[in-house]
């Protein structure tokens, strides 16, 4: 599991917005410490040195999970071929 960072508030539209410290990839699954899915990233946004996530929460409750630290589950990098010509 890789930190992303904390989470700041519930938007009007039932998506948590994480201050980041690794940006991850769109798409990817995140997890609070107990390995549990929270949701997927679904949006960065804000300036490249300190950006912002957009997550959608797939929880009963997302403000539960305010002021949490959440995580992305760690994948396996791809790996590369070389090809001949």
């Amino acid at each position: 599991m890789r930190k992303i960072g904390r989470v700041l508030h519930i938007s009007p539209s039932k998506k948590a917005v994480i201050k980041v410290e690794k940006t991850p990839r769109i798409g990817e699954t995140v997890l609070d410490e107990k390995q549990r899915q929270i949701g997927t990233v679904s949006d960065i946004f804000g300036p490249i040195v300190s950006p912002y996530v957009e997550v959608e929460v797939k929880v009963k409750d997302p403000q539960e999970i305010i002021n949490n630290i959440l995580y992305v589950s760690s994948s396996p990098k791809h790996e590369t071929r070389s090809r001949r010509k």
